[in-house]
């Protein structure tokens, strides 16, 4: 049986340069699309990259937290003999 395409180890990594170069390309748009900062801080160079990093840090991290609470252990469908 065939691996899908999307887990094919050579597409993954020719999807990280992708995004890597897609990522870099809209850093570098920075330098030649003027923008209004509204609160300040939003002017800094590469504001929209560092905080969409740091948020989708925030929510994997919130996740993993939110996880750790709800998790169940590994039998907890099992049925019992009471």
């Amino acid at each position: 049986m065939q691996q899908h395409w999307l887990t094919r180890p050579e597409t993954i990594k020719k999807l990280w340069w992708l995004f890597i170069i897609v990522l870099a390309a809209t850093v570098a748009a920075e330098f030649f699309i003027e923008h209004e900062a509204h609160f300040g801080i939003d002017g800094t160079f590469g504001f929209n990259a560092w905080y969409g990093f740091a948020a989708c840090a925030a929510m994997i991290l919130t996740a993993k937290l939110i996880g750790l609470v709800l998790k169940r252990p590994d039998t907890y469908y099992e049925e019992r003999d009471d």
